[in-house]
């Protein structure tokens, strides 16, 4: 296990290099010069010229990309060309409130979804499995920021229990975190079922069925544990797109968090601040699949990695 993580380590730094090629060109061939948009309407073509000289976009590509990469290897993300603050300040302050919403978003879907998931599958064909799957479906068909609007109406409108929006108490993560893991939940209780239905009809099972073994060891012990495979690649994946992709329920809740400033920097061609955004979304997947590729090896002992 020891030099399989060592060698997946190692195989990530050419991904890496490519990822961080692909995110400079991407952000290159946006549309607009921000050159323009800093000098403003009334700008000359000498002030723009000036401004593009000043931020270096006046050289080649390849060099603007070789000193990109020289400053991302001295941890140096430049500065905001919107804001003239360096991207570091302006990610600490959206980073956590992002990452906090992300976690709770997932841990509340993976825990009450597997639960669903293991009552649908042993209860096959009965009430509870119905109730599962039509909370599934309703969870996987309603939009997110749907969602989040009827929430806001009930509990905030009507209720004032919780607040609308902001992050001024912990309470204001609660509403978007529902929303955003809606839709997880519900998928993890489909796959959790089907999942589990299969591995309860396995010989071992029945094998440990004849040992006199109660049901709740059978079920938990030793078929739900097979079946998280499956369970596991959906929410690492899941948890892959949280991060940067809650800009809508963000933009709901007017919560500052990492998607909303993604979008306000490619509308001004921030190019730093998209480029490390990209970067950093990238990494988390990448990060979050390696762990996904380690964990499967404690999850299922057939899996042996050499």
């Amino acid at each position: 296990m020891g030099k399989y993580i060592i060698k997946r380590l190692l195989g990530l730094i050419p991904l890496l290099i490519a990822v961080t090629f692909l995110i400079f060109l991407f952000v290159h061939f946006i549309p607009g010069d921000p050159a323009r948009l800093m000098a403003g309407k009334d700008a000359t073509v000498h002030e723009v010229q000036a401004i593009r000289a000043e931020l270096g976009l006046n050289k080649p590509l390849v060099e603007q990309y070789l000193v990109y990469m020289n400053d991302l290897l001295h941890g140096d993300l430049g500065y905001s060309l919107r804001s003239d603050v360096t991207v570091t300040e302006l990610f600490s302050e959206r980073f956590i409130p992002s990452m906090i919403l992300s976690l709770l978003s997932i841990g509340w879907a993976v825990v009450i979804g597997i639960l669903m998931g293991v009552v649908s599958a042993v209860f096959r064909g009965k009430w509870p499995d119905y109730f599962g799957t039509v909370t599934a479906i309703s969870g996987i068909s309603v939009p997110n920021f749907w969602l989040g609007l009827v929430m806001i109406q009930l509990f905030a409108v009507v209720l004032g229990v919780l607040p609308a929006g902001g992050i001024e108490s912990w309470t204001g993560y609660i509403l978007p975190a529902i929303s955003l893991g809606a839709g997880i939940m519900a998928m993890i209780t489909r796959f959790t079922r089907s999942s589990l239905v299969q591995t309860l009809q396995n010989d071992f099972i029945r094998t440990a069925r004849s040992r006199g073994m109660n049901e709740k060891t059978v079920v938990f012990g030793h078929a739900l544990k097979n079946s998280l495979i499956t369970v596991l690649t959906i929410a690492g994946l899941q948890f892959g797109y949280l991060l940067g992709g809650s800009i809508v329920v963000e933009a709901v809740f007017s919560f500052p968090g990492m998607g909303r400033l993604l979008i306000d920097s490619i509308q001004f061609r921030d190019y730093p601040v998209v480029q490390s955004l990209l970067l950093i979304f990238s990494l988390e997947f990448i990060l979050v699949n390696f762990l996904v590729d380690i964990l499967y090896g404690f999850l299922n002992p057939k899996i042996r990695y050499q």
